[in-house]
């Protein structure tokens, strides 16, 4: 099979609820678009981001109410504004932190300036939306109908997640659906009005990005929530019991993160029924992210070609076992729905020879992970041993930023780095860069805390851990302007500018 061909390139990871701003979690608005001018301006072809759905358990992006949503957490005030459906009173006296994102906060007060609008809307206010809201829920109505109602069910029952819901809306008794649907009306349009003001926003600034020759990386988790419109809307598709209950769930076994490994609670799916069918909910998911990004990053790839499964009574991920997973017929099948594979594969972690065979056949980049190398010389993320159909990263959003890691570094660790590099540490951060930046890797991208050599105190998340993750934001003093011209020189002198960018 054909390689996915990538320029040599590089970017930055950072998801938008990091950018500064007043409204206490990072937006879609002027903030977001300055981002972008920053990183046109030094030279980067890629703004790598984490999904973009509505979050659910411990605020986690990987833990999402819908693989096809997106969150209303990131919707701009300022642009809301300006399309005249809100007033600046309603955050008026509002005081949010600078520093993280507290969701236990924002939530609700993104909620709120979503009925604002939508009563806004309802009462004849900005008219000139109407017919592309009508339009958008035509187009999106295979996932936005089943989205919209699970979101309006689930808020009328005080939050439940799904498997606490009356047994008749679980398992979708028509009779009862169609009643409350009709009861909750209101509350399913407002939903869909928010998913359209999110991917109104969302498409103005990836236009923006693409005029600037950025482009944009996403992000797909392998498995969706238990608490989802996925599963309520497709429970054939997963591997339940008669109560909607998981059979197994999804996890790793222990691993460098953690000694119980991870147990994420997510169901697994039932490939062989999915596979009757095409695969037409994968194909659906990624056509969907496709009209969000350019170029998705594949979480778990290894799940493809077996899957940790656990009991689903276990409390840790210790006792699971490897179940085969769909493998080349679910790719097959995609490649031919999106007309190509613009994947890299995540294959992080214990990966066997039929995984990199897998990414290898369908010729898809894998990622290498430079805070990871350090063990051996033979290592394949020290950046002398990559091919170079690969991403490399200083790290990722699961790692210490390079400099909380190097500061927890042993001797031996530290030496090992400075013979490798050829000389003493003297900036972990960009010694760690300038490797990434000059490898064969045909992309590379850090995570902006690593561009402005920050500590541990940006750490954005904890595999294992599951609450206090995903707060990170950065304030606009804590932006080394010397940053840009830094990183483009670098950006230049290893090639990374590709033809296209001027």
């Amino acid at each position: 099979m054909s390689t996915l061909f990538l320029p040599r390139s590089s970017g930055i990871l950072l998801h938008p609820t990091s950018l500064p701003g007043a409204f206490g979690i990072g937006d879609l608005g002027p903030v977001a678009y300055r981002w972008v001018e920053t990183l046109s301006a030094m030279k980067q072809s890629w703004w790598q981001i984490l999904p973009l759905g509505p979050t659910g358990a411990g605020d986690s992006p990987y833990q999402s109410f819908s693989a096809f949503a997106g969150n209303i957490n990131l919707l701009s005030p300022e642009l809301l504004q300006q399309d005249g459906l809100v007033s600046p009173e309603l955050w008026a006296g509002e005081q949010f932190s600078n520093d993280w994102v507290e969701y236990e906060r924002i939530t609700p007060f993104k909620t709120k300036l979503l009925r604002a609008a939508w009563n806004s809307f309802q009462s004849g206010k900005s008219q000139w939306l109407q017919h592309d809201f009508q339009n958008y829920c035509n187009a999106e109505a295979s996932w936005l109908n089943d989205y919209a109602l699970f979101m309006a069910i689930r808020e009328s029952l005080g939050g439940a997640g799904l498997t606490a819901w009356p047994p008749d809306l679980l398992r979708r008794n028509p009779v009862a659906l169609t009643a409350l649907e009709k009861e909750l009306a209101a509350e399913v349009q407002m939903h869909k009005f928010g998913q359209f003001l999110f991917d109104r926003q969302w498409s103005s600034l990836r236009k923006f990005a693409a005029e600037r020759k950025v482009q944009i990386i996403g992000d797909a988790p392998i498995f969706v929530a238990l608490d989802s419109a996925d599963v309520w809307a497709n429970p054939d598709q997963f591997l339940l019991d008669a109560d909607r209950k998981p059979i197994v769930v999804a996890g790793v076994p222990p691993d460098y993160f953690s000694e119980d490994g991870q147990h994420w609670g997510n169901p697994i799916y039932d490939w062989a029924r999915m596979e009757t069918t095409g695969f037409a909910w994968w194909c659906a998911r990624l056509l969907r992210q496709l009209k969000q990004v350019d170029l998705i990053r594949l979480d778990h790839f290894r799940g493809f070609a077996q899957a940790w499964h656990i009991p689903a009574g276990e409390k840790t991920a210790r006792n699971g076992k490897w179940i085969d997973g769909p493998g080349l017929k679910l790719f097959e099948r995609l490649r031919t729905a999106i007309g190509g594979l613009p994947i890299i594969a995540e294959d992080l972690g214990l990966i066997t020879p039929d995984v990199e065979e897998l990414r290898d056949t369908l010729g898809l980049p894998g990622m290498r992970v430079i805070e990871f190398a350090l063990d051996s010389p033979n290592n394949p993320h020290w950046p002398h041993n990559y091919a170079t159909n690969c991403v490399s990263y200083t790290g990722t959003h699961d790692n210490d930023t390079v400099n909380g890691w190097y500061a927890t570094l042993n001797e031996y660790g530290r030496n090992f780095l400075a013979q490798t590099l050829g000389r003493p540490v003297s900036d972990p951060a960009w010694d760690l860069l300038r490797l990434a930046w000059s490898s064969v890797a045909v992309v590379a991208v850090a995570p902006l805390q690593d561009v402005l050599s920050m500590g541990s105190e940006a750490r954005m998340n904890r595999p294992g851990i599951a609450d206090g993750n995903w707060r990170w934001r950065f304030r606009l003093d804590q932006f080394r302007q010397d940053a840009i011209p830094r990183l483009a020189e670098l950006t230049t002198i290893y090639n990374r500018i590709p033809p296209n960018i001027v």
